[in-house]
Formats: structure tokens, sequence, C-alpha cells
């Protein structure tokens, strides 16, 4: 069975970009367009991972990361964070909130494709 991964991200193109190299490797992949739909879809889904951005209208990315990792059924969930924001202050953050992993943009789509393959394999659930 196939892994899921809900990838939340207000830029089209690269939502399009991570969902075509996800699904090359066999990821099931749902996208969302902001904060709101992304914390919708995370407790809808039930993903196996999230890649998510900070930097979205409606609800930033730190504020999906936090309702996530305080509600019980999706704590264990792991999040990629994959943003511009890279001051150090933003990136204790988010490691300080719970994610995985946080990854500057711009990505190599194949470095980020091996980085979620990773996380999934370590078993962080």
């Amino acid at each position: 069975m196939s892994k899921t991964v809900l990838v939340v991200d207000d830029q089209p193109h690269i939502v399009r970009l991570i969902q075509v190299n996800l699904q090359k490797e066999g990821f099931q992949v749902a996208t969302a367009s902001d904060g709101v739909e992304g914390i919708e879809a995370v407790r809808r889904l039930h993903p196996d991972l999230v890649i998510l951005d900070v930097i979205m209208p409606r609800k930033d990315g730190f504020e999906v990361l936090r309702e996530i990792k305080s509600d019980s059924e999706l704590a264990a969930t792991p999040v990629v964070m994959l943003t511009v924001k890279t001051h150090n202050a933003d990136i204790v953050e988010g490691l300080r909130e719970g994610a995985e992993l946080y990854l500057p943009k711009p990505f190599h789509p194949k470095e980020l494709v091996s980085l979620v393959k990773r996380v999934l394999e370590t078993g962080t659930e």
C-alpha cells in the first residue's frame, strides 16, 4: 500500500512540482492551497506525511504545525517544513514545534523525495 503525502502550499507551481515527483516514486499525493485547507485535509485524510509551507493565506504553516502536533490523533504525523523563511529563529521555531525537517526553498525535487522517503522509513509514527 502506497503512502499518502499531503502538500500544503499556496504556490501552484511548487505544489505541482512536488506532486509529480512524489507520484513518480509511487506516493499518493493530496494537496491544499492554504493553512485552513491544510489542517482540514490533515484531519480528513490522516496522511503519512505533510509537506508544509510557512507563508500562506488564512493560516500560516507554524499555526498548522502547532494544530497537528497538539491533536492527539494527529501528533505522530511527520511534518516537513518547506519554505523561504530560513532565518535561524524560523528554523528553531519549526523544529521546536515538532517538524521533522526544515528545508529551504528553492529545493531540488529529487532531494525532497529522498528526504520524504527517509522520514517515512525512520518510522516517526
